[in-house]
Order: C-alpha cells, then structure tokens, then sequence
C-alpha cells in the first residue's frame, strides 16, 4: 500500500498578519508551520502503517521555497518522502490550482490512499481534498474521525462527523481520499532518529507542468478589515454609584 498525505504550511497565531499595500494581498511576519489539521492526517497514515504493510507514506505540498521546513517536519514525524511542487513567488493559490497540481503528480504515483486534513487553517476552505478526489476519480469521505482498512479485500470503512454529533459510516474502495478531523488519534513527537534522517534527506523538488495549471477561475478583488463593532462602557465609581448607573442605562434603552 502507498500513501499520500497532503500537508500545507500556514502562518503560525502568534505573527503579524496585516492587509498589502495593494489591498489586494497579505503580509505576514512571523514564523510558519504545518496545518494542525495536516499534523492527524500525517499521524493516521503513520498508525495504519504500524498495523499493516505499508510501502511509503509521501508527503507532499505546493507552495514557494519556504515550505521546505514544514515538509521536513513531516519527515521528522515518520513521513518516507518529501515532495514538494514549487510555485514561483508569494502570491495566493486557489485551492484549484493547488488541488490540480496534486491531482497530476498523485495520478502518475500509483497511491492507494490519498489523506489530507479536513481545512487549512488559514483561509478554512475545506475545497483540495474533495477537489483532488473529483479530479483522480477517487470515491472520498470528508471530516473522517475513524476509518479501518481490510487490505485484503481493498475495502476502506470511515465514519465522518455531521451535524448534531451524528455519524456518517461508509464503506468505499481503493483507491480512495480521506480528509482527517482533529481528534481521530493524538499527533506523535518527532523522534531523535527521524530528526536526524530528515536533517539529512534530500526533498524530491517538482516543477507543475503547464497543463497542471488551471484556468484562472478567481480573484481576489479586495482584503478589508472588520468594522468596529460599538466599544464597552466602564462605569466609573463606587459599587453603589455603578450600580445606580447601570440601572439608569438599562432603563434608558428600555432593557428593564
């Protein structure tokens, strides 16, 4: 069996992220990472390769040459390969553009199980794995919180998470494309042995062919911030003063 895991680089919570020049694009300082989400679809390929034979779990992700530390933290984590599908520059990629160009590579891979989180916490569109499932042909289940594989009989059980805490159980064949839920397992620490491996490891580096390059379908018109909601009142005072105060202000807008 042969895995792929989708994985995305996103900028870390405690940078700054504030509106371009442009109004039309971001600008981050601070530090990135890997998509939290990505971190339980990483794991949940690890696990079924700890229960049954599997041939490699590659890691892939599309994305400028920054992204090479996350793909390596994937290594770090037990990954078998690195692939990552460059992109020129820091402008946005739609989830088509990026769900095209893993659809090209991953059909050519030979891949019985394609896994990626359920949303990228960024932009939390939940669009490239469902759109790389379309594109392969793959039958697909979304916010997958538990899953089993009969490998003999190329049978795939998930269950994915609806609405009211309800789940959704299907049976699906391979090939097939999960996207993975937070809460399914509990990510691993990267092992002092796979540090080491990955430090070392050479990240197999592919450049998208033309014909993996969608036709333009979006654009980003504009970024703006939220509008200033109305700001708090603090009374001023003893308790009794604010107290009288709060009355007469709950009594001015008719609340009591």
């Amino acid at each position: 069996m042969k895995i792929l895991v989708c994985i995305k680089q996103v900028p870390d919570s405690e940078g700054v992220l504030s509106i371009s020049n442009s109004g039309k694009g971001t600008e981050f300082e601070g530090t990135y990472r890997m998509n939290h989400f990505d971190e339980f679809a990483l794991e949940e390929a690890l696990r079924i390769r700890e229960n049954m034979p599997v041939e490699s779990i590659d890691a892939v992700s599309v994305g400028p040459a920054r992204i090479e530390s996350t793909i390596r933290k994937a290594l770090e984590m037990g990954a078998s390969r690195g692939i990552h599908i460059i992109t020129e520059g820091e402008d946005h990629i739609s989830p088509l553009e990026t769900a095209t160009r893993i659809a090209s590579f991953a059909g050519e891979g030979g891949y019985d199980l394609i896994l990626a989180g359920v949303m990228a916490e960024d932009d939390m569109q939940s669009q490239v794995g469902p759109m790389i499932a379309e594109m392969l042909g793959y039958p697909s289940a979304s916010s997958v919180i538990c899953e089993e594989i009969d490998p003999e009989k190329g049978i795939l059980y998930a269950e994915r998470e609806i609405e009211s805490g309800v789940r959704e159980c299907l049976e699906m064949k391979l090939p097939a494309l999960l996207t993975i839920q937070s809460g399914i397992n509990r990510p691993r620490y990267p092992a002092l042995s796979n540090v080491l491996r990955a430090r070392a490891q050479e990240i197999t580096v592919l450049v998208a062919h033309p014909g993996a390059k969608p036709e333009k379908r979006e654009e980003i018109v504009t970024f703006r911030y939220p509008e200033t909601t109305s700001k708090g009142l603090f009374l001023e005072g003893d308790k009794k003063e604010k107290a009288r105060e709060l009355i007469h202000i709950l009594h001015e807008k008719s609340i009591i």
